[in-house]
């Protein structure tokens, strides 16, 4: 089996983002707490603050159907690609079997939303199987509720499951961690059998969508012990997320020694969303990517939960800045949503004074029954000598191109894709022109259109 190199400590990543100008235009219904939007909102903050030129920026080819199909069963994504809301009437018993319906209801493009939301993921993980990269974002992504038939808690598609079925082919052990505010049924659901994918889940547990990711639930057959879930309660700050998260995570990683990891980023988990109840600020959220990417394994980043918009684009701004290891300024640049942000116009958000309701007692008791958990692993699982499957996306060789192509003629865009601006391009001449980079001169406001690099040849 193939396996991925793993990032030596403290040297630079590579990062690769993938993003669709398209995702913001579809529309889940008025009133409905789930907009696209703020991925739009995400991208145009983080091109404001210049951090598309530290990176490979990518727009993903859709998911065609045969690839959502590798998950999801036939009659259900045909369901979804022939939905519409002009003929929801003829698909009233399929809506029903489906699940289809008011948390996740009928919008235009539907399907093209899910080809979106996965093909990003799918490019993700191609990019880490391939080496050409360390960490991989997508946003649009991290819809973890989705399952094999049946749509749930506002996802269609399951990208996740998607993404890292397609890092198994060259990987023997994944790692799935999941800070949304609530539980990862789906992906835990698509892996409770299997002993190559540990799923991780913190999440607000009791009376709370979904139900699931009780303490109890560690997998089943093959895959016992291979799913931990920590139950939450309302009201957990940084400090208290951290004190659970840290040592969960390094036992994890020492016990199950996985050689690629998804993390799944919901923002519902930061104070002040409107459908969560933790009290989360960037900072504290952002640890959780900070600490996994000291581990060195390669890392895919997703989106997910988050209803507060504004603090959304803020958060994975943010953690796109910590993948790439930029400081960025609290001040926020201008931007296209800049209103949204007032009245302080500030990056980081200050936590609530609700109470939180996670005691030291119960927090311990949690952490040390899934500690013995934990224990009870045998050793990391290996996985016997096979043909790596073709991809999902076929990537081109870039060395191939590079050597064909005419130097009289304008790069291709693949090659202007991977163009990562040097760090030493701009520096502070009050500094004696050492190199230091500055932001003191905001980079202007550049369109979605003219700005994000297109490129459908790199299996992205």
């Amino acid at each position: 089996l193939q396996l991925q190199m793993t990032l030596a400590p403290h040297s630079k990543a590579r990062v690769s983002y993938y993003y669709d100008g398209d995702v913001g235009n579809y529309y889940y219904g008025q009133g409905h707490p789930m907009k696209p939007h703020r991925i739009r909102m995400t991208h145009n903050l983080l091109l404001n603050y210049g951090l598309y030129r530290k990176m490979e920026v990518y727009r993903p080819a859709a998911a065609t159907f045969e690839e959502m199909t590798k998950y999801h069963s036939d009659d259900y994504i045909s369901f979804l690609k022939n939905i519409r809301p002009d003929n929801i009437n003829d698909f009233s018993k399929q809506m029903h079997k489906f699940n289809v319906g008011e948390d996740c209801p009928v919008f235009d493009g539907v399907f093209e939303f899910c080809q979106l939301s996965c093909g990003g993921s799918l490019a993700a993980a191609s990019k880490i199987n391939h080496r050409q990269t360390d960490i991989a974002i997508n946003w649009m992504g991290g819809l973890h509720h989705a399952k094999k038939s049946e749509a749930s808690g506002f996802c269609y598609s399951n990208d996740i499951v998607l993404s890292i079925l397609e890092l198994l082919k060259h990987h023997q052990r994944v790692l799935y961690v999941d800070i949304d505010i609530h539980h990862g049924d789906g992906v835990e659901e698509a892996f409770y059998t299997t002993d190559r994918v540990m799923t991780v889940s913190f999440h607000k547990y009791g009376e709370y969508f979904p139900g699931t990711g009780d303490l109890k639930d560690i997998g089943a057959e093959k895959g016992k012990y291979y799913s931990l879930n920590f139950p939450l309660r309302d009201g957990i700050d940084d400090m208290t997320y951290q004190s659970i998260f840290v040592p969960i995570l390094d036992r994890v990683m020492a016990s199950f020694q996985p050689s690629a990891i998804v993390l799944q980023c919901g923002a519902d988990s930061l104070t002040g969303d409107r459908l969560g109840c933790f009290n989360l600020t960037l900072k504290g959220h952002g640890k959780c990517v900070e600490f996994l990417k000291k581990f060195g394994v390669p890392l895919v980043l997703l989106g997910g939960g988050g209803y507060t918009i504004r603090n959304v684009s803020r958060c994975w701004t943010y953690e796109t800045s910590v993948a790439l290891n930029v400081d960025i300024p609290n001040d926020l640049p201008y931007n296209d949503y800049f209103e949204y942000f007032g009245p302080d116009f500030k990056l980081h958000i200050s936590p609530s004074n609700m109470t939180n309701q996670n005691t030291r007692d119960y927090l311990d008791k949690m952490q040390v029954r899934l500690m013995e958990n934990l224990r009870s692993l045998g050793a990391a699982p290996s996985v016997q000598m096979q043909p790596i499957p073709d991809d999902a996306l076929v990537m081109p060789d870039r060395s191939l191109i590079l050597d064909h192509a005419d130097p009289d003629k304008r790069n291709l865009e693949i090659i202007n894709d991977s163009k990562v601006e040097d760090d030493r391009e701009f520096y502070d001449e009050k500094e004696g022109g050492r190199d230091v980079t500055t932001l003191k001169r905001p980079p202007t406001s550049p369109s979605v259109d003219s700005e994000i690099k297109k490129s459908k040849n790199d299996g992205c």
